[in-house]
């Protein structure tokens, strides 16, 4: 250890050598902080690793022109851009800002001039503009709200048009008799277009012709003739011949004129111009105690003007299929459209319909081909029915097939003869990467949110948390979001586009080189061994809970390791299968089962019950085990207070019995106060600390938990965010601030007489997170939150930073992190001080080594 230690102090003293930013803590460096924006030291680089997406893809854009170069908008709160093809992925953010840019990004629109400019809207009404391909971005406008489309005139990109709206919002908006049009949200404005003639810098509001509510889901410029832009739109198809400055309905042909999507295709060499469009599924009574239904996919070849039906034969017969799942869904859809129940809806229309098709919402085709279309919809967000995510027809709408099939109906061949009576492939032809055998097992209900092609005709869509790409006109399909070492291994190095709630790392797990990883929705991941992958540098994970154990738990709160026995594990669950339970397991993680049921909630099964933290174990006296279930999650996805608990309650709990029992004493600890962190006393387990975010304060037990009594601490604290002990002085560190406290409330103070005497020594209005190395208490790593921002606080530069002088100086650090101002655990290694860990709200986790000179 004593050569890493060297190695670390010549780097530093080489670094400092070479003039890097190092401020002395004399409340200038801070001041300069809540400032004005400040670059982050080269000393750490953060690497994100796997899994790769495992979540959401609200929307994925390609580059007109340039393959390699693709973009997508996952939901928790980034964005990636990869421009080699997908096989690698970089944050959009700016991770030196203040997290809120380019957060939720709605769309992305390249100029056809020039290749590398391109604007880009958010879900807040911002408007970004890039100038090197979408490497960097820069905010130039704020429309005020949420806006859903944007297009450029492609003859002249100083003309840009943006329509108002929160038309893809497919888990809030949706369609009904009662709505027709769609649910008017308050976080959108609707009734107008926007239209730009100088690149973004000004915009002119345009309602002429517009309904007071309309919504837009798409734009299109005729690229023949630029005056006339079309809007696919909540209330129909409007066009209008001057260049978007007045408006008028045209949905001659359209059955019902309530548009889902639109798109278009262009030969310049023979001036072909088609559109294509997804007209909203009505469900109507057909009086013989079924439904009929009207919609389906449409074309016009001019421009708009009269449309024609291409849904060929994409209705199905329910009779024919076995697959119970499609008629409880078909039910499930048709009642939510008439406003009543499913269980009314098979009471009133028992008869099965023998020609039906579902609510699809998205439509593409391929540039190069007008007859192969594409379409879509989501089963799982929407109000629509299987089977098929996404279907084809490579004859213009005359036929169409199912062309992704993924789960255990379509790898069955369930309802084979049927198929193949339409012509319509057999088997599930999807590959995913640490979710293909859980896939395997459930019937289609993952959902897709996206659908997208490049220049090539690849296509993209996303299931079940993974992005997926046809490169074989949707014969085959694959995930393009992590890289496995070798076939079957299940080992998985990430491509850096991780929408994945990071959570708890636990570094201490009794085996050399064995690190523990918590997150929510997909499980609990160790470090992998790389075999004989040739890139050693690269970051292998493989899941040890969680979809590959069917049932298995997958929000993981907190994890623990028996300290005299490596294979022996605990968990906590806070959401989904298995929450409110403790589980373990006694083989390394091979097998779960849950010992003690602790929490009940209110609260639908796939919600929260609790939010558990620090597990705690008594390194002396096993059978000890201690954790927090915290009331006010503040590092939590959605925030707020947690739920009201049946069974359960809020505090701190301990087990004398090694978690087959649990005590709770809340009455130690001010009524409605939230204990996020507990910290132990690495020399005197019978110590224990809880850090009170609401509540405001620290306290202590010296009986292992039996009695908590409230300690001394410095008089502006408001939240105590965090508690920390350092490993050899056993100095305390306090983290402490909200998002909307006073500066003076937060930062990290610190106790070198176990909490008689206090000092401030990082100054930061919201710190979430404090620790030390194991191995040297000088080095000192913060987790900076962001606020929201008041006339008397300005968020800037959340993020990590680092000091490696016991707090006398420090670095901020947040190269390459996506979301500085959301790192819900970071911490140094504990065997080599210069390698650093951390975990993203909603970007997965990253590794840093110290740059050597």
């Amino acid at each position: 250890m004593m050569i890493k230690r060297n190695w670390l102090t010549l780097s530093l003293l080489l670094l400092e050598l070479n003039a890097l930013p190092v401020w002395a803590q004399t409340g200038q460096y801070f001041d300069l902080l809540r400032t004005q924006k400040v670059a982050s030291t080269p000393l750490l680089e953060w690497k994100q690793f796997g899994p790769g997406m495992s979540g959401y893809c609200e929307e994925f854009w390609c580059h007109p022109t340039d393959p390699n170069t693709l973009f997508m908008g996952p939901d928790m709160h980034v964005s990636y851009g990869s421009w080699d093809h997908g096989q690698s992925w970089a944050t959009l953010k700016d991770p030196d800002g203040q997290g809120l840019d380019m957060k939720r990004v709605l769309d992305i629109t390249f100029s056809r001039q020039d290749p590398n400019f391109a604007l880009s809207i958010d879900w807040d009404g911002l408007v970004f503009r890039t100038e090197d391909r979408g490497h960097h971005w820069k905010q130039i406008g704020d429309l005020g709200k949420r806006h859903s489309a944007l297009a450029v005139d492609p003859t002249n990109d100083q003309v840009w048009y943006v329509g108002a709206g929160d038309f893809w919002n497919v888990k809030d908006n949706h369609h009904s008799l009662k709505e027709p049009h769609g649910i008017i949200l308050p976080q959108a404005v609707y009734g107008h277009i926007w239209k730009s003639t100088d690149k973004g810098q000004t915009w002119k509001k345009i309602t002429n012709g517009l309904p007071e509510r309309v919504d837009v889901g798409k734009i299109i410029v005729d690229p023949r003739n630029p005056q006339l832009v079309l809007a696919a739109t909540g209330h129909g198809v409007f066009r209008s011949t001057d260049g978007g400055l007045h408006w008028k309905p045209s949905g001659q042909g359209l059955p019902n004129n309530i548009s889902r999507d639109m798109t278009s295709f262009y030969d310049p060499k023979t001036g072909a111009f088609k559109l294509y469009l997804v007209e909203q599924s009505v469900y109507e009574p057909d009086h013989q105690g079924g439904i009929r239904v009207k919609g389906g996919i449409y074309q016009s070849d001019d421009a708009g003007l009269t449309w024609s039906s291409i849904t060929g034969n994409l209705a199905i017969d329910l009779n024919r299929l076995q697959y119970q799942g499609a008629k409880e869904r078909y039910y499930r859809c048709i009642a939510y459209w008439l406003g009543i129940t499913p269980a009314e809806a098979k009471t009133k229309y028992p008869r099965i319909p023998s020609s039906i098709y579902t609510v699809f919402n998205r439509i593409v085709v391929n540039p190069n081909d007008a007859n192969e279309i594409y379409i879509s919809h989501n089963l799982k967000h929407d109000f629509s029915f299987p089977p098929g995510d996404v279907w084809k027809t490579t004859d213009g709408g005359k036929t169409w097939i199912a062309t992704v099939r993924a789960g255990k109906y379509w790898k069955e061949n369930t309802d084979s003869a049927y198929w193949k009576s339409r012509n319509n492939p057999l088997g599930m032809n999807v590959t995913f990467a640490h979710m293909q055998s859980d896939l395997e097992h459930h019937d289609e209900y993952q959902g897709n949110r996206f659908l997208e092609i490049n220049s090539l005709g690849e296509v993209y869509a996303c299931i079940d948390q993974q992005v997926i790409r046809t490169d074989s006109k949707g014969k085959e399909w694959k995930q393009i979001d992590d890289i496995e070492i070798s076939p079957g291994s299940k080992k998985w190095i990430g491509r850096g586009d991780s929408n994945l709630p990071g959570r708890y790392i636990l570094l201490e797990t009794g085996v050399k080189g064995k690190q523990l990883f918590c997150s929510g929705e997909h499980g609990l991941w160790q470090t992998a061994s790389l075999d004989d992958y040739p890139d050693k540098t690269a970051m292998a994970v493989e899941q040890i809970e969680g979809q590959k154990n069917p049932g298995g738990a997958l929000s993981i709160a907190t994890v623990a390791v028996h300290p005299q026995n490596p294979n022996m594990m605990y968990l906590l669950t806070f959401r989904q299968n298995h929450r409110g339970k403790f589980r373990r397991s006694t083989d390394g993680g091979e097998h779960w089962e849950d010992i003690a049921s602790i929490f009940e909630a209110d609260s639908p099964e796939h919600r929260t019950a609790n939010v558990p933290y620090s597990l705690l174990i008594d390194p002396n006296h096993p059978e000890n085990i201690y954790f927090c279930s915290t009331y006010v999650p503040v590092t939590e996805v959605g925030g707020g207070r947690g739920p009201e608990l049946k069974k359960g309650g809020y505090g701190v709990y301990r087990s004398t019995d090694g978690g087959f029992t649990w005590q709770h004493n809340p009455e130690d600890f001010p009524k409605g106060s939230s204990v996020n962190r507990l910290a132990m006393d690495p020399a005197d387990p019978s110590i224990l600390y809880a850090a009170l975010n609401v509540g405001g304060g620290l306290y202590r037990t010296t009986d292992r938990g039996q009695h908590w009594s409230k300690m001394s601490i410095p008089a502006p604290i408001k939240s105590v965010n965090n508690v920390f002990v350092d490993k050899q002085t056993r100095a305390l560190y306090i983290s402490c601030g909200s998002r909307s406290g006073k500066p003076e409330e937060g930062g990290v103070w610190r106790s070198k007489d176990m909490g008689n005497h206090w000092e401030k020594i990082f100054d930061m209005p919201n710190v979430w997170q404090t620790e030390t190395s194991p191995l040297n208490p000088d080095i000192i790593i913060v987790s900076s939150a962001g606020q929201v921002p008041t006339l008397a606080t300005n968020p800037l530069n959340p993020g990590a930073y680092l000091s490696t002088d016991g707090g006398n100086t420090w670095n901020k650090v947040n190269t390459n992190l996506g979301q500085p101002d959301k790192i819900v655990d970071i911490k140094p290694d504990n065997s080599d001080e210069s390698v650093f860990w951390c975990a993203l709200w909603g970007s997965g986790w990253y590794k840093a080594t110290l740059k050597k000179p």
